[in-house]
C-alpha cells in the first residue's frame, strides 16, 4: 500500500505523521504495570485496603504553591455545587474515610496540578498515597524505603538508605543552620544562579537552596529520607514543640528525585482550619485563584481523625529512577503535548 500525507480533519491545525505515537516505549509501560502489581502484592500482604475516591470535588487545595484545575457540572441544580475542582491528591478524602473508621488505607490513580510542564512534570500524573494508624512520620519513612527498595529491585537496583534531619543536611550541605541563618546567608550560596528574588520569603530561599544546591548533590544510588522540617513548612503534618519547633515530616529522595512527602498527620480541626485561613491569606496577596475550603474535611477533624501518619509518592518520579530517565515523557503513554 502507498503512504500518503497524515489524515488531516478540517479546521483542525496539522500534526507529524508520528504524533499519534506514545511518548514512551513499551517497555516502559510493561514497567509500570509490574509496578502497579508490586504495589498492590506490597500492601495486600501488610493488610492495607485498597480504596478509590471521588478525582472531582467541591473543594479545591488551598496550598498556595499548587494551582489546581476547575470545571462546571451542567446537570441540574440539587446536585451540589456545579464548580468541581480536579483533586491534587486523594488526602482530604482518604482522611474522611479514616475518621470513618476504614483503618490503614492506600489509593493509587490520577492527579492533576495546573501550570505544571514540563521535563520532569505532566499536568495529569499518577500518585500512590497511603496512610497508617497509629505510626509516626519516621516509622512511615520506614516502609516507604522498604516499597522502593523493592521497586528498585524491578530494575536489578539496590539502593544505600541515608536518614538525616532537616537542619543536619543543610549544615552539612552548605554550612548552614536552616533555623538560625538570616536571609542574607540564606541567599549567598546561591548567588551566580538567575533567581528573581522579588518577594521571595524566607521559606521560599530554603527551597531553593534545597533545589538548586543540595538535591543536586546526593549520589544517583542513594535513597535519602529527610525529616523533621521547619515548623513553617509543616502543611498538614503536626508540629513537634521545643527549643526550635519542628514540623514530623518527611521527603524521601532517589538520587536527585524528590519521590515522596510524608507527614505525623495533624489532627486538630481547628488548627487545620487556621491553616486554610493562612492559605487563603497568601493566595490573596498573590492576587491568585483561592478554591473552596474542604469543610467536609474539617468535620472529619472535628468527628475524630485517628492518629496516623500518611505519604504521598509520585509514581512517574519513581518510573523514571527505574527508567534512568530525566524526561517524564519517557514513562508515560501519552505525555501532555500528546494526550
Amino acid at each position: 500500500m502507498g503512504r500518503g500525507p497524515a489524515a488531516r480533519v478540517p479546521g483542525t491545525a496539522p500534526v507529524s505523521a508520528a504524533d499519534w505515537r506514545p511518548s514512551a516505549d513499551l517497555d516502559a509501560l510493561r514497567l509500570r504495570a509490574r509496578l502497579y502489581a508490586l504495589v498492590r502484592g506490597f500492601f495486600a500482604e501488610r493488610g492495607v485496603l485498597e480504596v478509590e475516591t471521588p478525582v472531582l470535588s467541591e473543594a479545591g487545595n488551598t496550598e498556595p504553591n499548587i494551582d489546581g484545575f476547575s470545571t462546571s457540572f451542567s446537570g441540574h441544580r440539587d446536585a451540589g455545587a456545579p464548580q468541581r475542582w480536579l483533586r491534587t491528591s486523594p488526602e482530604y478524602p482518604l482522611k474522611r474515610l479514616l475518621a470513618a473508621g476504614i483503618g490503614d488505607c492506600y489509593e493509587l490513580g490520577r492527579v492533576f496540578r495546573n501550570g505544571e510542564a514540563g521535563g520532569r512534570h505532566n499536568p495529569e500524573f499518577s500518585m500512590l498515597e497511603w496512610y497508617r494508624v497509629g505510626w509516626d512520620h519516621r516509622r512511615l519513612a520506614d516502609e516507604t524505603v522498604e516499597l522502593v527498595q523493592q521497586a528498585l529491585a524491578l530494575a536489578g537496583r539496590h539502593a544505600e538508605v541515608v536518614s538525616t534531619t532537616y537542619r543536619e543536611l543543610f549544615v552539612h550541605a552548605v554550612g548552614l543552620d536552616p533555623f538560625a541563618a538570616d536571609d542574607a546567608q540564606l541567599r549567598a550560596p546561591l548567588a551566580g544562579i538567575d533567581i528573581d528574588g522579588h518577594g521571595l520569603g524566607r521559606d521560599d530561599w530554603l527551597d531553593l537552596l534545597m533545589t538548586h544546591r543540595i538535591q543536586p548533590q546526593f549520589p544517583d544510588e542513594r535513597i535519602t529520607v529527610v525529616h523533621d522540617w521547619p515548623a513553617s513548612q509543616c502543611a498538614l503534618a503536626r508540629i513537634r514543640p521545643g527549643a526550635t519547633p519542628v514540623a514530623e515530616r518527611f521527603e524521601l529522595y532517589i538520587g536527585g528525585f524528590e519521590l515522596a512527602n510524608g507527614y505525623h498527620e495533624l489532627t486538630d480541626a481547628a488548627e487545620q482550619a487556621a491553616r486554610f485561613v493562612r492559605d487563603q491569606q497568601v493566595r490573596a496577596m498573590r492576587a491568585v485563584v483561592q478554591p473552596p475550603i474542604d469543610t467536609r474535611l474539617l468535620g472529619a477533624l472535628q468527628a475524630g481523625l485517628p492518629d496516623c501518619a500518611g505519604v504521598a509518592l509520585g509514581v512517574e518520579r519513581l518510573l523514571m529512577a527505574l527508567a534512568g530517565t530525566q524526561r517524564i515523557a519517557d514513562v508515560l503513554a501519552f505525555d501532555f503535548a500528546r494526550a
